[in-house]
């Protein structure tokens, strides 16, 4: 028996509404991010937009708006250029519209290019550390106050087989997403006893995005679960009942074959 996978079923099975919750989505535009920012504004969230592409970031506002949700908050965001000051206005901003926040779902990320160690550009490896990793923590730890006045904060983190499996070629994109693991751990025992908010992780695998069509060209995309089913999982993580999984990760294709939800093959 798999009590998380279980918990995550009977959960989901349950319908959770999101109603009053005010949750940041960051990669909000594309692949994951936008099918959950969908799905939360769906459910009754307000659904903070962060994301680099302004007319992207208009079409999910338009398209929660459309499906009846309320009323998202557009944040537009260059994740590589991001400051402590731009982190701290966001804060400010969402404080005085809303007063607090209940959930981060740091779902943004670049695959950084797949190449050796070798001959991988500095300015690549960079990029990708600054936007997998150290963006993560620059936004978590301005805004962790706010999740504080929630009283059950969530924070959802989107790592990687890739960063606990070590894999050629992977590169900046498996190093990024080894630090966060560790990030995400260390968090999660330092709110164990000090905060309400609580830490999850999802590692979601394959999915049909354009990263992984980057990532691997030569790959069929029908037999690839769609950003909609993956959701699912950090949609969990952004529940009260995910608070009894403090610091806990999940591995979606789990969920997937207990929900039947994998593609068929």
């Amino acid at each position: 028996m798999n009590t998380l996978i279980d918990s995550i079923v009977s959960t989901l099975k349950a319908n959770p509404q999101f109603t009053d919750r005010v949750i940041l989505v960051t990669g909000a535009t594309a692949g994951i991010g936008r099918a959950l920012a969908l799905e939360l504004g769906k459910r009754g969230a307000t659904v903070i937009l962060l994301g680099r592409n302004e007319s992207e970031l208009d079409s999910v506002y338009d398209a929660i708006m459309n499906a009846g949700g309320p009323t998202p908050a557009i944040v537009p965001c260059d994740l590589a250029t991001l400051t402590s000051e731009q982190t701290e206005a966001l804060a400010e901003q969402l404080r005085e519209n809303f007063g607090r926040l209940d959930g981060i779902a740091h779902i943004a990320g670049i695959l950084g290019g797949r190449e050796p160690i070798q001959s991988h550009r500095p300015t690549q490896w960079d990029l990708a550390i600054q936007i997998n990793l150290t963006s993560i923590f620059q936004l978590t730890q301005a805004l962790l106050p706010l999740l504080d006045e929630s009283q059950s904060g969530r924070i959802v983190f989107a790592t990687s087989s890739v960063g606990i499996r070590i894999e050629a070629y992977w590169g900046a994109y498996a190093v990024s997403k080894a630090g966060l693991e560790m990030f995400a751990g260390i968090l999660s025992q330092e709110l164990e006893n000090t905060s309400s908010t609580r830490v999850f992780t999802v590692n979601p695998g394959g999915t049909r995005t354009k990263m992984r069509a980057e990532a691997m060209p030569g790959e069929n995309p029908a037999t690839l679960p769609s950003a909609e089913v993956v959701a699912d999982a950090f949609l969990y993580g952004l529940t009260e009942d995910a608070a009894a999984f403090h610091g806990e990760r999940v591995n979606a294709r789990d969920l997937m074959d207990a929900l039947g939800t994998w593609p068929a093959s």
